[in-house]
């Protein structure tokens, strides 16, 4: 009696051994993720650049907007970047000249300017340029490297990727956030460019075939 008691108790040990080990090759150990959505999604961060010019009655001196020009030219300016203006006295001659400047860019100045660090000083106007980028944290993920997998979840890495290259390749960041709005009269525009293009076209053969001479020999 006594030995068939060992013999159970043998058992149940091995038996939960053996569960434990399986456990611990289902998944790595790591939670499972039994949906199809990543756990990696892009994060979008936004950093402010600021420039303080000086400003007066008339708006901003020709040197001013020279060296504003310059800072843009430093910045690079590109498509996704916001400017605004933080001027305190709402000088329309100062943003009629920021305007002017950032208009030879191809951009426009936008309206409430967020909040940067120290006040602006009398008698100056502060250009803030804000520039957003996306990346993906915690990618490629090879936590989870194990090949049994006994809870049906997704790979730990899962969506790694696709979501990494559409971080890399978006245009605007924002836009990751908050797709962009347009109006459906622009789009039709643009997209019936290039056919009505082919359909105005002459035919190629309208003025006839050119005749090329046969030279002998060749």
């Amino acid at each position: 009696m006594r030995i068939l008691k060992s013999r159970k108790a043998l058992a149940s040990a091995l038996t939960l051994s053996l569960a434990l080990a399986l456990g611990g090759c289902g998944g790595g150990g790591f939670p499972s993720n039994r949906s199809l959505d990543s756990v990696h999604q892009p994060v979008v961060s936004t950093t402010s650049y600021t420039l303080d010019i000086s400003a007066g009655p008339g708006g901003v001196s020709i040197p001013e907007q020279r060296r504003l020009a310059g800072w843009f030219d430093a910045m690079a300016l590109r498509y996704g970047d916001r400017i605004y203006i933080d001027d305190p006295m709402k000088s329309a001659g100062a943003r009629a000249a920021v305007e002017g400047v950032a208009g030879k860019y191809g951009m426009l100045v936008n309206d409430d300017a967020p909040v940067t660090p120290g006040d602006v000083s009398p008698g100056t106007v502060r250009v803030v340029v804000t520039r957003s980028s996306a990346t993906v944290p915690g990618c490629p993920d090879w936590s989870q490297n194990s090949d049994a997998n006994l809870t049906n979840g997704t790979n730990a890495s899962y969506g790694c990727a696709v979501n990494s290259n559409m971080a890399a390749m978006v245009a605007d960041p924002q836009h990751l956030l908050k797709g962009a709005s347009g109006s459906g009269v622009t789009t039709v525009m643009s997209s019936t460019k290039a056919i009505d293009t082919y359909r105005e076209a002459p035919p190629s053969g309208q003025k006839g075939l050119k005749e090329q001479s046969s030279q002998s020999g060749k």
